[in-house]
């Protein structure tokens, strides 16, 4: 039995090792000296640190467009998302289960298809519709990326929520809405914060859909994009360490209500 449990927490760290790892070295190479990356014995650990990187993404003002630009569509992105899948979604989670399954599942039929696929129609129409290059335009994409995904977390969330808090609410003279506002959206609260984070990070670091949608004003993932194609490795680490910051700062803000997310039936189904 010990060697069993040895066993798998070697295996839990080896591969948390794996998966910090990428992140570690981005962090690494952001705030390290060319001649410590550019040798023929590289070490793991950092020595000479230095500021300069991230010195001249700031001081060249490069930053802030698009770090405002990705907020923005992020921030619009999580609410308009929220703002359809929480009735839709408390709508389908009270269907009966024969028709309740098939419609969640026939929610995920864009998730079906490569992006590059579905983002090259999505521009050639947003084109004609003036959205292309717009913070509205790449809103109404990452919804249609979002969405399902969204969905499906509350539909599972609300199918937690007993039915008969809703009756004992109704034979108390509570409309449907009201019920809905006063007594399943307060216990589905972790479920839904859970939904946002997914929201607002699959927007904030969405690449595809920005690539064809924009032109002049990057996003911050499009700015990573620049710099690797400029072979510059360190202002590359750079804007990619930026964009993870807001990420862990706000998975672990809110990683209370995604453990309770998560045990309220979050990914049920």
């Amino acid at each position: 039995m010990k060697k069993h449990n040895l066993f798998l927490t070697l295996l839990v760290i080896f591969f948390g090792i794996l998966m910090i790892s990428p992140v570690y070295f981005m962090v690494k190479i952001s705030i390290s000296q060319p001649q410590d990356i550019f040798t023929q014995h590289p070490t793991f650990l950092i020595h000479n640190t230095t500021t300069k990187w991230w010195a001249w993404i700031f001081s060249t003002k490069e930053v802030w467009a698009p770090f405002i630009k990705s907020l923005e569509v992020a921030t619009l992105t999580a609410l308009f998302s929220l703002a359809i899948a929480v009735p839709g979604s408390y709508a389908i989670s009270r269907l009966p289960p024969r028709v309740r399954y098939p419609l969640v599942l026939g929610l995920f039929f864009t998730r079906m298809f490569p992006e590059v696929g579905i983002a090259l129609p999505i521009s050639v129409n947003f084109i004609k519709w003036g959205l292309l290059d717009s913070v509205l335009g790449l809103v109404i994409a990452h919804m249609i990326r979002i969405l399902p995904l969204v969905t499906w977390i509350l539909v599972g969330t609300f199918e937690t929520v007993p039915k008969a808090l809703e009756e004992a609410s109704s034979i108390d003279g509570c409309s449907r809405l009201g019920t809905l506002r006063r007594i399943v959206i307060p216990l589905a609260a972790p479920g839904i914060a859970v939904g946002t984070i997914f929201a607002w990070l699959g927007s904030w670091e969405e690449f595809t859909y920005a690539v064809y949608l924009t032109l002049a004003e990057r996003t911050l993932p499009l700015q990573v994009f620049y710099y690797i194609n400029r072979g510059n490795w360190f202002l590359t680490a750079t804007y990619a360490t930026l964009t993870a910051i807001p990420v862990i700062i706000i998975t672990y803000a809110m990683q209370k209500y995604l453990r309770a997310g998560y045990m309220a039936g979050a990914v049920k189904g």
